[in-house]
C-alpha cells in the first residue's frame, strides 16, 4: 500500500475532479476499517454458560450476554452471583462519585471547615485534584474518609443471611425498605434493571471525567456535557 499513496495523491493534484469520486470511497473505506478495528473481537463462548446465564438480568439488548473477556466460561452460579455483587457495588460507587462532581462542580460544598486550620470545604479543588496534588486534602483527611468508607463496608454495606434480602446486592437486611415489599415482581426486576444500567453508565462516566481531568493539562480542556470544564 506505501507505494500507492504517492502517485494517488500526484493524480488526484492534476485531476481533482476526475478523482473525487475515488478519493470519497478510500475516505469511506478507511473510515469503516477504523471503525471496525474498535469492534469487539468475537470470544469463544462454551454452551453451559451461555445456556445458564443468557437469561439472567442485565442481559437484555443490543448486546444480550456480553462476556467479551470469558469471565463466565465454565462459572456455576455461585461465581456469577460473586461478579455481580461486584458490578452492583462498583455501579453504586461510581453513582455516588459521578453526582459528587456534578454537585461540586455546581459549586455546592459542606458548609464550614474541613480542618481546625481554618480550611474551608470548598478551598479544595474538585475531582481528582481533591486527592493527589499540591492542593489536595491532607493525609489525616484521607485516611479519617478511608476509614469511614470502611466502617460503613463492614458494618452496612453487606448481606446479612437469614434477614429476608431477596437478590445478590440487597442490602435491607431487614430494616429498610422504602416501600419495596409493596412492588410486584415485574416491577422489582424493573427497578434492579434500572439500577444495573445506571450504575455501569455511572462507570464508564466517572472513568471519562477522570481521564478527561488528567489530560488537560496536556491542553485539552472539553467543554463536557453537564460538568462543564474542569478547570
Amino acid at each position: 500500500p506505501a507505494p500507492v499513496a504517492p502517485n494517488f495523491l500526484l493524480e488526484s493534484i492534476h485531476h481533482p475532479q476526475k478523482n473525487s469520486t475515488t478519493m470519497k470511497s478510500a475516505i469511506f473505506a478507511a473510515a469503516i476499517a477504523s471503525a471496525a478495528a474498535f469492534a469487539p473481537a468475537p470470544v469463544a463462548k462454551t454452551t453451559s454458560s451461555l445456556n445458564a446465564f443468557e437469561s439472567e438480568l442485565g442481559a437484555q439488548p443490543p448486546l444480550g450476554f456480553y462476556d467479551p473477556f470469558g469471565l463466565l466460561d465454565d462459572a456455576d452460579q455461585d461465581r456469577f452471583d460473586r461478579l455481580r455483587y461486584v458490578e452492583i457495588k462498583h455501579g453504586r460507587i461510581c453513582q455516588l462519585a459521578f453526582l459528587g462532581q456534578v454537585v461540586t462542580r455546581g459549586g455546592l460544598h459542606l458548609p464550614g471547615d474541613i480542618d481546625y486550620s481554618g480550611d474551608s470545604f470548598d478551598s479544595f479543588p474538585n475531582g481528582v485534584a481533591a486527592l493527589f496534588g499540591p492542593d489536595s486534602i491532607p493525609t489525616a483527611g484521607l485516611v479519617q474518609i478511608v476509614a469511614f468508607i470502611g466502617w460503613l463496608e463492614c458494618a452496612f454495606m453487606r448481606d446479612v443471611e437469614g434477614t429476608g434480602n431477596e437478590h445478590v446486592g440487597d442490602f435491607r437486611n431487614g430494616y429498610i425498605d422504602f416501600g419495596w415489599d409493596d412492588f410486584d415482581e415485574e416491577e422489582k426486576l424493573s427497578k434492579r434493571a434500572i439500577e444495573l444500567n445506571n450504575g455501569r453508565a455511572a462507570m464508564m462516566g466517572i472513568l471519562g471525567l477522570m481521564v478527561h481531568e488528567e489530560i488537560v493539562p496536556l491542553g485539552y480542556d472539553a467543554d463536557l456535557p453537564i460538568i462543564g470544564h474542569l478547570v
